[in-house]
């Protein structure tokens, strides 16, 4: 099959073609399926550090004696050098190899992660936290590159499946592994069991990838397109982070956002220009390749933005430990687990347009459900909507991601996964920062009436926004040496304010994955995918 939205950059070739040298893969060393188990163990790596990092904190903020604004930044300074780089990083592997990029972020994420364990200073852990970010976001594009270069086009979805289950599982099983380690072991812990699976991915790389280059592949780099490009991103990102300090009305979040937009068009007109571009924006006449990337963006914000506040529910409402509500997730990953490699399956067969509208329609129900949880809500009736959640998310991780990468040429591949993941943690980021102000707004507007409806005293203005900030993440702000009876009250009011925020925010997010339903129809098959399995081999 021809693409029309192919971009050929050096006459004839589509980058489909094998380097003269090209040599057919001999057991092991580049099978496709062990390659996809190759890779997945760096994968998990680095997605299960997204989530396991959060249940650290507070023994971190402990020991190190960290304020709160520095354990937020051992989050921040990981997601914010992870999305700034994932673009750059991937035309790093499109332009030396996809093998080479993937075991130097591999030995690079394993080597930063001991050296947060051995960190005696919130500053260290927090500077070897940016090198994980940039680490992994090496890895991550090569990742998807390499599966794009070993599978066959009718495998390529399945392939995809599997990938999509081990972040899933990984993500979501994050706080689970955290809570046993940080109980049983130390926070040090979450960090050095990087070392041991970063030497096992390494090994199995270098014994088993095969790498893998398009014959066109890019020869040169576009310095000052990598700069704006990194400039727009980290002004974007440090937006969303900021704004829930600053307040989205503040001139700060604004200028943010303004030099973040400023950054995309100076950019775009650049790579019109430049003779190899970072991101040929030729690439985005694909409409199911621009629908596949906008699709990404719109699942994370239901997703990422709409989970978020369940740890809270489920911690700071319900009560449980870390590791309690790690375990009461287990439908959401279970489901993925089971549906991604059948949703890949399913979307070989019958393309992605269909699985992926499903998906999406499964998602806004499954948020529409989190909208009705209350503070007696049981156990069964939650997992019915996490099962839900992740039956939904499984056609999505698996065929956006295939949607994005197989309808970019074979030497882009990497741009291409860059642009995925790029895709996925601007969407999370734009789901927490969008869906928190939802919450913000119903609390404040609804906690001083709840609190007087209560009959409970009134409290001074600076009283009622420290009450509200704690009623945002579920807690209740109850005084000490204040009696039982009107503690009781206190948490009730606590609650229900913070059950009322959820709701909204979750039904936003309903409507957020409703209109990701009508994206999911402009999508199609990756038209370049049958350039995969038969790239030269160096």
């Amino acid at each position: 099959m021809t693409s029309q939205t192919t971009i050929d950059t050096t006459g004839p070739g589509d980058g489909a073609s094998a380097l003269p040298d090209a040599a057919p893969a001999r057991g092991l060393r580049g099978h496709p399926w062990v390659t996809l188990f190759a890779v997945a163990v760096g994968v998990m790596m680095v997605a299960l550090d997204g989530t396991i990092v959060a249940i650290a904190n507070p023994a971190i903020g402990q020991d190190l004696h960290a304020s709160l604004a520095q354990l937020q930044w051992i989050t921040n300074a990981y997601f914010l050098a992870l999305a700034v780089s994932l673009i750059t990083a991937g035309k790093l592997g499109d332009r030396f190899g996809h093998r080479q990029t993937f075991l130097i972020g591999v030995t690079g994420f394993a080597a930063a992660s001991g050296a947060i364990g051995l960190s005696s200073t919130i500053g260290m852990v927090i500077t070897f936290r940016v090198f994980q970010g940039l680490f992994g976001a090496l890895l991550m594009p090569a990742a998807l590159g390499l599966l794009r270069a070993t599978f066959p086009a009718e495998k390529l979805n399945m392939a995809i499946g599997i990938w999509g289950m081990v972040i899933g599982a990984s993500t979501a099983g994050g706080p689970i592994l955290g809570g046993v380690l940080v109980e049983h072991v130390n926070w040090q812990s979450v960090f050095f069991i990087n070392v041991p699976v970063g030497a096992l991915a390494l090994i199995l790389g270098l014994v088993i990838l095969l790498d893998h280059r398009a014959e066109n592949a890019p020869r040169s780099f576009d310095i000052l397109g990598i700069a704006l490009l990194s400039a727009a991103m980290f002004c974007l990102v440090w937006a969303l982070i900021k704004a829930p300090d600053w307040g989205w009305g503040d001139g700060m979040t604004w200028t943010f956002i303004a030099a973040s937009v400023l950054g995309f068009a100076l950019f775009a007109v650049w790579e019109s220009k430049v003779r190899e571009p970072l991101i040929p924006l030729a690439l985005f006449r694909s409409v199911p390749l621009s629908a596949g990337v906008v699709l990404m963006v719109l699942m994370a914000i239901a997703f990422m933005g709409g989970l978020f506040f369940v740890t809270f529910y489920l911690q700071n409402v319900h009560g449980m430990s870390p590791v309690d509500a790690g375990l009461h997730l287990l439908p959401l990953t279970g489901m993925m687990i089971v549906a991604s490699p059948l949703a890949g399956a399913l979307i070989t067969k019958l393309g992605p347009r269909i699985p992926l509208a499903c998906g999406m329609v499964a998602t806004a129900v499954a948020m529409y459900g989190m909208s009705t949880l209350k503070t007696g809500t049981g156990s069964a009736t939650m997992s019915i909507w996490f099962a839900l959640l992740g039956l939904g998310l499984a056609p999505v991780m698996v065929g956006a991601t295939e949607v994005i990468v197989g309808n970019a040429p074979m030497e882009l591949s990497g741009v291409a996964g860059g642009l995925q993941q790029s895709a996925m943690q601007i969407g999370g980021s734009l789901g927490t920062a969008v869906l928190g102000a939802v919450m913000a707004s119903k609390v404040d507007h609804d906690l001083p009436g709840n609190w007087k409806d209560a009959g409970l005293p009134p409290l001074t203005p600076a009283q009622t926004g420290q009450a509200s900030e704690a009623v945002q993440v579920g807690m209740a702000p109850v005084p000490k040496g204040v009696p039982e009876a009107v503690a009781a009250k206190i948490t009730a009011v606590a609650h229900d304010t913070f059950i009322s925020g959820m709701s909204l925010a979750s039904l936003v997010a309903a409507g957020v994955a409703a209109v990701a339903v009508l994206v999911a129809l402009l999508t199609k098959r990756g038209e370049n995918a049958e350039a995969g399995a038969g790239v030269g081999h160096i």
